[in-house]
């Protein structure tokens, strides 16, 4: 059974950075495709940041959040810098094996995730 954990939300002000860690455990953690995906109060789960044989963005965090990953730690790391408070939300990190190419920002692609971790950003 594979599990996805993630930690490193909180509170920071408009223009600092956090970096958001997940822990995948349960698998051949190299075959995943790796994503990170957000949902702000009353709207629904949009992707944020994916990483496979490359990484993928959402237009709205490009140049500002960096995915990466450490196939030999099974972690896989948001660094979000220069935040807004329009990043407010719970982030969610997803594991997916077999992901469709160019469908790494669709959910449904996803079969394992954490519980997510609040990231608040203050004006």
């Amino acid at each position: 059974q594979v599990q996805v954990v993630e930690s490193g939300g909180g509170l920071v002000q408009t223009g600092g950075s956090l970096r958001l860690s997940c822990a995948a455990s349960g698998g051949t953690f190299r075959i995943f495709v790796m994503g990170w995906f957000r949902q702000a109060p009353g709207k629904e789960r949009e992707f944020v940041a994916a990483i496979a044989a490359r990484t993928y963005y959402t237009d709205s965090v490009k140049g500002r959040f960096t995915i990466s990953r450490d196939d030999a730690k099974n972690m896989v790391y948001l660094q979000m810098n220069s935040l807004k408070p329009e990043d407010t939300a719970v982030y969610y990190c997803a594991a997916g094996i077999d992901v469709t190419a160019e469908r790494e920002n669709h959910p449904e692609e996803y079969g394992y995730w954490g519980q997510g971790t609040q990231v608040t950003v203050s004006s």
